[in-house]
């Protein structure tokens, strides 16, 4: 069942101010993510398809990288951060396309053709129809092509809990969104803090941050924004996924899971 459109979260609106501080080394670090998980050096000539495009840096790196994309959101405020971010470093290229649309629409999807690499980042968890999306994206990934995906892992009761808190920001005031985020962001500093302690490391952050801003080229604070606000949300076991995809002719190729935690599981499948 689709999300109300008032408890729908805005992923647009905190798409649109992470571009404030996007820079040169957070796009490096996004390229950095893609090259291994793919395990490319370039994709050069490579047709890519980034599904849910958000603030399109993903989109941008893949083009940095030699890549055809074809970008698409059915946020607007998303697909116009995608356009900010060509205009910026891509204007008037033919390579890059961008519109607005639905991975749930099939009408839609099916004018778009196949390409060599699917991407589509923890996305297709929030589009309120889960197990549709991941089934549309199928037709969209040519023979030995790449599917690139993350899924929000499954952690049973703890999964609905998270589900219960993500549905009362998006009904809640302004003022009590900045004060979930705020105890959400306490909470997980500090479990995070003591995990370093019993390591034996600096139990301050900063390190983790600067990892965080390499690994992907996100933002902290951006990312907390999206993780607790981000619905609707449906979550799957890495296997559930596995298994989905094994029958439709996709083989397994990387996967990286959470370790029993609320992070998504990253899987890359070729098609045969």
């Amino acid at each position: 069942m689709q999300a109300k459109k008032a408890t729908r979260f805005k992923f647009g609106k905190n798409w649109l101010r992470f571009l404030s501080v996007l820079n040169q080394g957070r796009i490096s670090g996004a390229e950095k993510s893609l090259k291994d998980m793919l395990e490319v050096d370039n994709l050069n000539g490579k047709s890519f398809l980034d599904i849910g495009s958000g603030s399109g840096l993903f989109s941008l790196a893949a083009r940095r990288l030699g890549a055809i994309v074809f970008s698409f959101d059915c946020d607007s405020l998303c697909v116009a951060c995608t356009k900010e971010l060509k205009r910026r470093y891509y204007h008037d290229d033919e390579n890059w396309k961008i519109e607005e649309g639905s991975v749930l629409d099939k009408t839609y999807l099916s004018r778009l053709g196949e390409y060599d690499i699917v991407y589509s980042w923890g996305v297709l968890h929030h589009t309120g129809n889960m197990w549709k999306a991941l089934e549309n994206v199928v037709p969209l990934v040519n023979e030995k092509g790449k599917l690139f995906i993350s899924i929000y892992n499954d952690q049973g009761p703890l999964s609905k809990l998270w589900k219960s808190v993500k549905r009362r920001f998006n009904r809640s005031s302004r003022p009590m969104r900045v004060l979930m985020l705020l105890c959400v962001g306490a909470v997980v500093q500090t479990g995070a803090a003591l995990i370093r302690i019993l390591h034996g490391e600096n139990p301050l952050p900063f390190k983790t941050w600067a990892e965080k801003k390499e690994d992907r080229g996100m933002s902290v604070w951006h990312d907390l924004v999206d993780w607790v606000g981000g619905y609707p949300f449906e979550v799957a076991k890495p296997e559930e996924v596995f298994d989905f995809y094994r029958q439709r002719g996709f083989e397994l190729v990387r996967l990286i899971t959470r370790g029993g935690s609320l992070g998504c599981n990253e899987f890359v499948f070729v098609r045969k």
